[in-house]
């Protein structure tokens, strides 16, 4: 008898915490709302205005400052010529260098035309002449030992100079001499022209 009061009881604490159960967490039906989604975090990306773009490509361009005695006369260029870079130049000097010398010993009088400005023309096509008179043989250049901007500036005219160094060894076949030159580059920095022509020639002491 007892046993049977105990399975009646349990039975009825059965049904009453399935009940309470029922109550708490109801029936699925298929038309509860879904929680929202969650926000993404990460802005979407944003085109940056012209104002943005222009300071981006300004940054962009930054540079070191020049250095060396030569430096405030390479600012002065460069601030007409962004694209003005003294390595580039010096390169570009040493082939100028190369030229001039190697025309000058072949007597190409139209290739120094393009090279060099109406006086020092003047004065290399003179020299020409007495060589070729005299039948001496031409100093040809054998290497460039070395070429470095030493002086550069912008005059009132915005013409621009760059003074470059030049050590090289010449040979006219039989014997080798060593030239110390300081050769002067000039250029109109309000041209379009972007060469630069050899305007003086003077020893380096």
């Amino acid at each position: 008898m007892s046993l049977g009061i105990d399975l009646i009881i349990l039975a009825a604490i059965a049904v009453f915490v399935i009940s309470r159960l029922y109550s708490v967490l109801g029936q699925k039906t298929g038309t509860e709302q879904r929680p929202p989604a969650r926000r993404m975090r990460e802005a979407p990306a944003r085109i940056p205005d012209a104002d943005e773009a222009g300071e981006a490509e300004a940054r962009a361009r930054l540079r070191p400052a020049f250095t060396g005695p030569a430096a405030a006369g390479l600012e002065a260029i460069a601030s007409h010529d962004a694209a003005f870079s003294p390595e580039d130049f010096t390169r570009g000097a040493r082939k100028a260098y190369e030229m001039t010398v190697t025309a000058f010993a072949d007597g190409d009088r139209e290739t120094l035309r393009q090279l060099v400005d109406d006086d020092v023309y003047e004065v290399y096509s003179a020299a020409i002449v007495e060589r070729e008179k005299s039948g001496a043989e031409p100093m040809r250049l054998a290497r460039i030992r070395q070429a470095r901007i030493v002086e550069a500036s912008v005059d009132a005219r915005n013409v621009g100079r760059v003074l470059v160094s030049f050590e090289s060894e010449l040979s006219d076949g039989d014997m080798m001499r060593q030239a110390k030159e300081i050769w002067t580059f000039k250029r109109s920095l309000t041209s379009s022209d972007p060469n630069w022509l050899l305007d003086e020639v003077s020893t380096a002491t």
